[in-house]
């Protein structure tokens, strides 16, 4: 099953697998029941409505996005290269309990098509393609979207406390094109790429795959809700294991598509 969020005339509305949801219909409703629940609600509200309008990103305003860090060999070896503390990084990648952040308010999220952006106060700026899962209120994973994590390289390998400055501001998340309604065994070897153009030129390009993740899915979860209750679900990207050379930063006009499994999402840079 496949959810995606649309604007239609009358406002924002779901829809499962191209067809229409009721108005009422909201993403929070669905991730307070249990994943088992799911195929049957779902089906018990289709209107027979084809979907159109733009598609927008697969969230509600309410709902919280967090991320992951540091779950790729890639990952740890990146930021250690850009920090002046780079054990920090190699210490967290062999530690027991993740590192984990809030990374957006589902009301600044940016949908397909929409612009992401970086920091004019930032010199070293990528993308950071990300399976992204969405997760009930009962700490279940029950599907999976694409993301991109856009980050600030030079503030954040300055001193690693500026984490929250070189990750989170406006126009620094993306999730789309829709939700993959999954269980986790479907997202152990998923494949993951990430390509930039550049004046219509394909200026970089790069592949990876969840089974190259050192935590499983369900270890960073475990670890979200120790402490933590999402009454109506939250989102968690899962961490990079793609990133460009060290030479290389994102400028104005670049387009970044992210693709996770079958779904892609694309957006332009500010």
């Amino acid at each position: 099953m496949f959810l995606s969020r649309h604007q239609t005339p009358s406002g924002p509305c779901w829809a499962l697998d191209g067809e229409l949801l009721p108005p009422a219909f909201d993403l929070g409703l669905l991730l307070e029941l249990p994943r088992a629940a799911y195929p049957d609600f779902l089906r018990s509200l289709g209107t027979g409505e084809s979907a159109g309008g733009p598609r927008l990103a697969p969230v509600e305003l309410m709902h919280e996005v967090w991320a992951s860090g540091v779950t790729y060999l890639r990952s740890r070896d990146a930021r250690q290269a850009e920090s002046e503390v780079g054990d920090v990084y190699a210490r967290v990648y062999m530690a027991e309990r993740p590192e984990l952040f809030m990374k957006s308010a589902g009301w600044r999220v940016m949908g397909p098509g929409d612009p992401i952006r970086i920091r004019p106060d930032s010199t070293w700026n990528v993308p950071e393609p990300e399976l992204t899962l969405v997760i009930n209120r009962h700490r279940e994973i029950v599907g999976y979207c694409a993301g991109n994590d856009v980050s600030s390289r030079s503030i954040e390998g300055a001193n690693p406390l500026y984490l929250p400055q070189a990750k989170v501001y406006t126009g620094s998340c993306a999730l789309g094109p829709g939700l993959q309604l999954v269980g986790p065994e479907k997202m152990r070897d998923v494949r993951i790429t990430l390509q930039i153009e550049r004046g219509g030129e394909q200026i970089f390009w790069g592949e990876t795959a969840t089974s190259q993740m050192k935590r499983t899915f369900e270890d960073l979860v475990d670890y979200l809700c120790r402490e933590l209750v999402f009454p109506r679900g939250v989102f968690l990207m899962t961490g990079t294991g793609i990133v460009p050379p060290d030479a290389f930063t994102l400028s104005g006009g670049d387009l970044v598509r992210v693709t996770v499994g079958e779904l892609e999402l694309e957006n332009e840079v500010q």
